[in-house]
Formats: C-alpha cells, structure tokens, sequence
C-alpha cells in the first residue's frame, strides 16, 4: 500500500485535518505504529495513546480532541474505516471452483447445485441440500434431509446434523456443530432415561457462528437463531434456545433450554442462563453474569446472580471496603471496651 493522507480520506469518505501529503505505507495498533503507518481509536480507553503515538495519521471520530501535531482522518465509525483501509493492503481471499471434490462423500439422493463447491472428504447425506455459491469445506457433515442456503461458508470440520435448515450468506466456522442433541434425561428407577430429541434447528440468513459453538436441537420444534445473529466461539445453545433478530453473543456464553432471546441483545462472554426465561429486546448483559430471571426490554445486568448494572457495581464496590470496614469496627470495639473499664 502506498497512498496519501488525501487519498484514504476520500477513499473512506472522512474529513482530512493536516498534512494532505503525507505517504501511508502500512497500518498498525497506535501503540505498535511507526512513521509511515495508519493507525485509528475507537475505544476511549486508548485515548491517551494519542499523546504518544508515531502513526503518520490516525482515524478517529467527529468530536475527539487531537493533539495539534497528528495528522487525522474524521469518520463516524474509525474501526469500520480501517478496516477498509487494511483491504488495500490485505491478499486475496482463497477461491473455490465450483463442483464436487473426487474425495468428497456425497449421495446420489443429495441435492448440490451446480455453483456450490463440495471440499475433500466432505460427506453429504441423502435428501440433504447445498445452494449456489456455497462452500462446503473439507470434512464438513451434512445430515439426512439437511438443508444449506445460497452463499455460506461452510469452513472445515463444520456438522449440520439431520433435518437442521441453514438460511442463506450463513458462515459457520471450524468445528461448529448445529443440531446436536438436546441435554434431556427423565431419572427413572436409578438411573437417567435419554428423551428423545426430534426437533431441528433453523439458522436463518446473515447469521454467522464461531468455532466449536454448538447448537441443540429442539426435543420437538425448533432451536431457532433469527436473521443476522452473531455467535462467537465456544458458546452453548440449548434446546429449543429462540433468538431473535441482531443478537449478539460473546464467547463461552451459554444458554440454557427454551431461553428467549430478543433483538438487538448483546451478551458479554461467559454469561450463563437458566432455562425458561425471557431476555428482553436490546438487553445487555455484561461478562460472567448469572441470569436466573428475566430481564426486561432494554435492560443492563451484571453481576452473580444479576443485577441491574448500578445496583451490581456499587455491590461491588461495598465489598471492596470490607477489610477496611472490618478494621474500623475492631477499632471502635476497643475503644468501647476502654470506655468501659473506664466506668
């Protein structure tokens, strides 16, 4: 990459304050950067690296304070603006030739259109679909009767089990498991009876799951992840788990079974659920949070169990000054106890 200040600011449709002239040649962290590199701030708590800085020119938002030396592109949204920056300079996404790998394990009874690509030692089960312009990476499970949109990617060593529908411009990443059986047993004479679980799980379009998530099945019905839902890494849905539209959840999340979920909700890593709950449109529910009750529309929990997110961290803050609290009060028991010897 090599293009002026002036350039990237038209390229990312940004306001230029400073040099016009100045040659970016890379991009990097604003700690990491050198002279000659882009670099951007989005999250106010590196604010101060402004101060230090050798990036030629940083992307920032409208209304941040720059020191008068740096060079600065203004954009509503610097991570989105470097990220097309970093394109420029990025190599080629791979390409996959559409068609059926001579190792790939697919059945005569499978339905394949004819631009999806099909990798080695893929295995595609009867009745099971693939749409056009789908990739199906290497190793990839595709069940009895399972069906895979238009446009997704499907990486390595992905299992969509029997029955299970993947909407279109899904992407499932290295080791996700979609239609897994439900966690249900009846404890029966001594011992657990497995319930048979018959229901499916529906991914529809724009959803995109991390590595080695897992998504149940439904015992009847459907597991049911709406249009745009983003699932991170290592993350647990249960049986007949609903989330609706625009959700967001962070790694080691999990839910617990007939959880619903609404839009817009954004759940902070390794928070868990209890079942049969209802986590209201636009919630937020912070790291490592126990949820074992609903939470309403809009709402900001944190905390084990949750709270509401000042209750919690004033909680927490309390706790914090037990030790000095302890201390006082052994200190004004002793004076009582002076005060009595005393009388």
């Amino acid at each position: 990459m090599q293009k002026t200040s002036a350039e990237l600011a038209t390229l990312v449709q940004g306001q230029l304050e400073g040099d016009a002239g100045l040659v970016v040649v890379g991009f990097a962290g604003l700690k990491e950067a050198r002279p000659g590199e882009i670099s951007f701030l989005e999250n106010p708590r590196y604010m101060a690296l402004l101060g230090s800085t050798k990036a030629s020119v940083v992307l920032v938002s409208p209304q941040v304070k720059v020191p008068a030396r740096l060079t600065v592109i203004r954009v509503k949204q610097p991570s989105m603006a470097f990220s097309r920056i970093v394109a420029l300079d990025c190599p080629p996404v791979p390409v996959f030739k559409p068609g059926v790998h001579v190792h790939a394990n697919v059945s005569p009874k499978a339905k394949i259109d004819s631009a999806a690509s099909i990798q080695a030692f893929a295995t595609i089960e009867d009745d099971a679909v693939v749409g056009p312009n789908s990739v199906v990476g290497a190793g990839v499970y595709i069940g009895h009767g399972a069906r895979v949109g238009r446009d997704c990617f499907i990486y390595p060593n992905v299992s969509i089990r029997e029955r299970c529908v993947v909407g279109d411009r899904v992407i499932l990443h290295c080791g996700a498991v979609i239609g897994s059986d439900g966690f249900g047993y009846e404890f029966l004479d001594g011992h657990y009876e497995k319930i048979p679980q018959v229901g499916f799980v529906q991914l529809e379009d724009d959803v995109e799951i991390g590595a080695n998530t897992t998504i149940d099945r439904g015992r009847f019905g459907r597991t049911w992840i709406k249009r745009g839902v983003k699932i991170d890494n290592l993350v647990q849905i249960a049986h007949n788990v609903i989330i609706d539209e625009h959700t967001a959840i962070a790694a080691q999340a999990g839910l617990s079974g007939s959880t619903e979920v609404g839009k817009f909700v954004r759940i902070g890593g390794q928070v868990g659920t209890v079942g049969h709950i209802t986590i209201g449109d636009g919630a937020v529910l912070a790291a490592q949070s126990g949820i074992n009750r609903e939470v309403p529309k809009g709402g900001f929990v944190f905390g084990y169990p949750a709270q509401p997110h000042k209750e919690a961290m004033k909680m927490h803050a309390n706790v914090r000054r037990l030790p000095y609290l302890i201390e006082r009060i052994r200190k004004l028991e002793a004076q009582i106890e002076k005060l009595k010897n005393l009388s």
